[in-house]
């Protein structure tokens, strides 16, 4: 079983320890807060096409709400902690359980969606479809292990390399966040090759080749159980429970609020829905709960309200769903999200309700006109730009003066002209994939000659 004393460090890649009033942790989120990174979700779709005429929610938005609800777990998971293990416990880590898990949590959750490309999972798909479509003329050049971290990009491997890789020019260590939060983030912790349906922690992978040797520091300072060494895998570090069930209260109940907005469902069976998931988790608060309900008037608002009441019993449940599972989490052995496992500790139809929430998102909502009409506008986007920057960007010993063009319109940062081929590449796709959806769409019109002029 993991050593509770040893599952957090304050260290962080290329970035010594300094004096601050503020703790190792709660520097996480202010820099996280202040980086072009993060800023930049405030563009970058979460499912309705931004903007719109109504507010809906961006991945910046998202962020901040999973985070909020993130801080909330992390204080109750630290509590539970301290009380049952407080023999177990050095003076130290008691006060970082008290103190300061719910400030790591709180920043993973900021962070977790930051490695998503512009236009969401439609870009993930462009960018791996890319490199599927012109197999015969790149794989040659990657190894194995690389060419299915470009076969299979993924978000969450993205996240790793934005938050520890060392652009050009800048400081060693990125945006420099500590282990204990780098480990948090992490829910996929293996290589791309062994990836593998079926299997929660290896369903999608968590690091390009790239940071394999940063993710190993990461993973030893924090303890992480290593399950595999070739190809490399690791069990799931117990704090990342929390950021996923944060993340996913938050996107299962937002996303039906979003829809309620947009009219794409109807007032009546917004509110059944939401009532159902409150009397499957707290059947003896709903009589107080309806009449509080029908005091307000306003549509939108009545949604907000059973919205925040049908989180705040999510988060409770799974707190306590955490704490039940503990021990399995901390041997490596719990194979299920902590919402999926709620109806087993109360013997309740939460799952079946949440089930029929996601049945309609998926019907309705993730497939509504908009949202498809942006999610191949997206895919071609990304598609174009990948066209157009990856083969000059390979093209080192022959390029044409079309090539060096192309090249001059990539920030240096970006640029990896003395290392690998792979590097290169990766440079490529750091580029476009930290685009916002209209820096994209914008870039896009430009170079295929739809807009022609002077930026202002």
């Amino acid at each position: 079983m993991m050593d509770l004393n040893e599952l957090y460090s304050g260290k962080r890649l290329g970035v010594d320890a300094s004096k601050d009033t503020r703790t190792e942790y709660q520097r996480d989120f202010d820099r996280i807060i202040f980086s072009s990174a993060f800023r930049r979700l405030q563009n970058k779709t979460q499912v309705f096409p931004l903007p719109g005429s109504v507010f809906v929610h961006n991945r910046l938005t998202h962020s901040l709400e999973v985070a909020s609800v993130g801080r909330s777990l992390g204080n109750l998971a630290g509590e539970f902690i301290v009380k049952k293990y407080k023999e177990q416990l050095t003076k130290e880590s008691r006060s970082f359980y008290r103190h300061n898990l719910y400030n790591v949590i709180s920043s993973a959750c900021l962070c977790h969606d930051i490695g998503n490309p512009a236009f969401g999972h439609s870009g993930e798909d462009a960018i791996a479809s890319f490199f599927e479509k012109n197999e015969s003329t790149y794989k040659p050049k990657f190894s194995a292990e690389e060419w299915t971290d470009f076969i299979h990009f993924e978000g969450n491997a993205n996240a790793i390399r934005i938050l520890t890789q060392q652009q050009t020019g800048k400081l060693e260590g990125s945006i420099g966040l500590t282990f204990a939060t780098m480990a948090a983030i992490a829910k996929y912790p293996c290589e791309s090759i062994a990836r593998t349906k079926g299997i929660l922690h290896r369903k999608k992978f968590g690091f390009f080749q790239a940071e394999k040797e940063n993710f190993q520091k990461i993973a030893t300072e924090t303890q992480m159980i290593l399950e595999q060494t070739i190809p490399t895998i690791y069990k799931r570090h117990p704090f990342v429970w929390l950021v996923e069930a944060a993340d996913d209260i938050c996107y299962n109940i937002i996303d039906l609020e979003d829809s309620h907005r947009l009219g794409i469902i109807d007032h009546d069976k917004c509110v059944n829905l939401l009532l159902d998931l409150i009397d499957s988790l707290d059947a003896k608060g709903l009589d107080g709960l309806k009449n509080r309900h029908h005091l307000i008037q306003d549509k939108n608002e009545k949604i907000a309200f059973l919205r925040a009441k049908s989180i705040g019993h999510l988060m409770m449940n799974a707190a306590k769903t955490f704490e039940n599972h503990f021990e399995e989490i901390l041997n490596g052995t719990l194979e299920k999200p902590l919402l999926s496992l709620i109806d087993e500790e109360k013997n309740s139809n939460s799952k079946a309700v949440l089930k029929q929430i996601e049945t309609f998102s998926i019907e309705n909502i993730y497939n509504h006109h908009a949202v498809v009409e942006i999610e191949n506008a997206g895919f071609n986007v990304m598609s174009e730009l990948l066209s157009h920057f990856i083969p000059p960007i390979l093209h080192a010993e022959n390029r044409s003066k079309a090539d060096e063009k192309a090249i001059k319109l990539i920030p240096n940062q970006f640029l990896y002209e003395d290392q690998s081929d792979y590097h290169k590449v990766l440079g490529v796709l750091d580029f476009v994939s930290g685009m916002t959806d209209n820096y994209a769409t914008e870039l896009y019109r430009r170079i295929k000659g739809i807009e022609i002029g002077m930026r202002r």
